[in-house]
């Protein structure tokens, strides 16, 4: 679900945040400056919250006309760990509010990632990166921006990621390169916005596994696993049958620690299947010597013809 609104500052953007449902992925976008369709462009992405267990991770793409470049320097861009909440805000709404540069964040919800990553074929946390990064490319450009050149910080190594990008993109010219928040201005802008997104979401959530009452009472910090805060709140807000809310990425070993000291263990009744390979016909009637699944002997169900 995307979001394309005018947002002109961090209020704007909260209450469009606040719209969404953030148990699922949903986009929010600037509208596309018209200096943006006209000249050609430089982009930046970057992501926030790519280690914390608790919310989402946001990927975020900043672009401006290449000969306006030097303007956005000035707003003081750069990798917003480097900065207070205060500052990036700041630039944020100095960002928002001039008329060359566009912006747009893909927020990955923290259930999104623990379903990928505990798949029986694992969807990484590098493929989601890459995907995200690969899709809000193709959105800016589907949108109308003139995106000539791309400067992406990497995730795993920037050769490969580079040539990953180069083939969805042949026709751009792209540099993965480590801290690219910090060397180029555009970065450090989708940065901030990506930050700023995350900031929000993550102090706006709402927990409809809860109470008013009891949700409006809670904390957990930075979302970080070695925040005391965030700590505290896994220790003491863990259903023992159930887990956790999904604000936690349960798949993270921070998240899986907990569960294992204090949830209930469940023993599954599964019958054991042979080691070697079997076919589909076989769990309709004895084939090979296998006996009929449990499944069918419990619902009487027989084969209507011979296999």
């Amino acid at each position: 679900m995307a979001s394309k609104v005018h947002i002109s500052s961090t209020e704007d953007l909260q209450s469009v945040a606040d719209t969404q449902d953030k148990k699922r992925n949903f986009y929010i976008s600037s509208s596309v400056p018209e200096i943006c369709k006209n000249e050609p462009c430089v982009a930046g992405i970057d992501e926030a919250g790519r280690g914390p267990v608790l919310g989402p991770m946001v990927y975020g793409i900043c672009y401006c006309p290449k000969l306006k470049e030097d303007q956005l320097k000035e707003t003081g861009c750069a990798d917003s760990k480097t900065l207070t909440e205060e500052k990036r805000e700041k630039i944020l709404n100095l960002v928002c509010s001039e008329g060359y540069i566009g912006w747009e964040v893909d927020v990955i919800s923290p259930n999104f990632i623990s379903n990928c990553m505990l798949r029986r074929q694992k969807y990484s946390l590098n493929e989601i990166s890459h995907n995200s990064a690969i899709t809000l490319i193709k959105r800016a450009i589907e949108a109308g921006v003139k995106v000539t050149d791309v400067f992406v910080d990497t995730v795993g190594p920037a050769e490969k990621y580079e040539e990953k990008l180069k083939s969805f993109f042949p026709e751009l010219n792209i540099t993965v390169a480590k801290k690219a928040d910090s060397k180029f201005p555009v970065v450090g802008a989708a940065s901030i916005c990506a930050k700023v997104t995350r900031d929000i979401c993550l102090k706006t959530w709402t927990f409809p596994e809860l109470s008013e009452s009891t949700a409006a009472e809670l904390s957990w910090g930075s979302g970080y696993p070695n925040d005391p805060e965030t700590k505290k709140f896994l220790m003491n807000n863990i259903d023992q049958i159930f887990g956790f809310s999904q604000l936690v990425r349960f798949s993270w070993s921070t998240a899986e620690k907990v569960l294992e000291e204090n949830a209930i263990t469940v023993e599954w009744d599964e019958e054991d299947l042979p080691k070697q390979t079997r076919s589909m016909k076989s769990f309709f009637g004895k084939s090979n010597g296998h006996p009929k699944h449990r499944y069918f002997k419990d619902r009487n169900l027989t084969s209507v013809v011979k296999f």
